[in-house]
């Protein structure tokens, strides 16, 4: 069991919210295409794809904002977007925040990133941040061949929760809104022509709000050189389901009350 990106999830939920990271991680997601050798078959039927579809939960992006001497200020291009969505991040959460992240194709990042939580894993090369600090702490009990969840594990994630629960929600929300655009065009981008980025966020939130809550101490066991949860319900759950558990279940329930209010502020109308 790797020690979890657990800024991560906390970072992407909050703002979500394929340039670089399409390249990289293209081969891990794209389906599985027959290809044609030779000649193009006359009578081969090409299925209509399907046309695009409303919106679940549409959102209306934030307008441009104004300068000082009134001017306005437009969202630049998704590949040039990064040195605009950091400075945006640094002023919501504060300059140690842009120590942490990833300096090239970040809004992309977060997109593959947010897209992943639902799945079994997020690779390493499209995550948005760097590991947290620190090693993964268990404990270890009766002879050496039982391991758990060490609550001193759950204590490096004291200041990353106390910065989520003093967030500003609606300011992160309407920071949310401004950069959609490029949420949406990243989305589009990684492979999801007719689908919208909102939705998929909202998709994922309510994933992470239904994970459950475990009877600690966690159970694990290591079958080869990583940990794994001895549960086999809790080990088959989604990555970033995984990544609220090795919070332990008082983080995991505060980190759950803000993106609930996060949710409630992305799909107002």
């Amino acid at each position: 069991m790797n020690d979890p990106d657990v800024r991560l999830l906390l970072i992407i939920l909050l703002t979500a919210g394929l340039g670089t990271a399409v390249w990289y991680f293209w081969d891990d997601i794209r389906p599985q295409i027959d290809e044609m050798s030779g000649q193009q078959q006359t009578d081969q039927v090409v299925e209509e794809q399907p046309g695009p579809r409303e919106p679940i939960h549409p959102i209306r992006p934030m307008a441009p904002s104004r300068t000082a001497d009134g001017n306005l200020v437009s969202l630049p291009g998704l590949d040039e977007s990064d040195s605009y969505f950091l400075l945006a991040l640094i002023d919501v959460f504060g300059s140690e925040m842009g120590r942490q992240l990833v300096s090239d194709a970040l809004v992309d990042k977060f997109v593959a990133s947010v897209d992943n939580l639902t799945r079994s894993h997020v690779a390493e090369k499209i995550r948005p941040v760097s590991r947290l600090a620190g090693t993964f702490d268990i404990e270890v009990a009766a002879g050496n061949d039982q391991f758990y969840l060490s609550q001193h594990n759950y204590e490096r994630y004291d200041l990353l929760v106390d910065l989520v629960d003093r967030a500003d929600l609606s300011t992160v929300a309407a920071m949310y809104r401004r950069f959609y655009p490029l949420f949406q065009e990243s989305y589009v981008r990684l492979g999801y022509p007719n689908g919208y980025f909102n939705d998929r966020v909202v998709e994922v939130i309510d994933l992470l709000i239904e994970t459950p809550a475990p009877e600690e101490p966690v159970r694990l066991i290591r079958p080869h050189v990583l940990y794994e949860f001895a549960d086999p319900e809790l080990e088959a759950l989604a990555s970033g389901q995984k990544l609220l558990l090795r919070m332990g279940d008082d983080h995991a329930a505060r980190i759950k009350r803000v993106l609930s209010d996060f949710r409630a502020l992305i799909v107002q109308q």
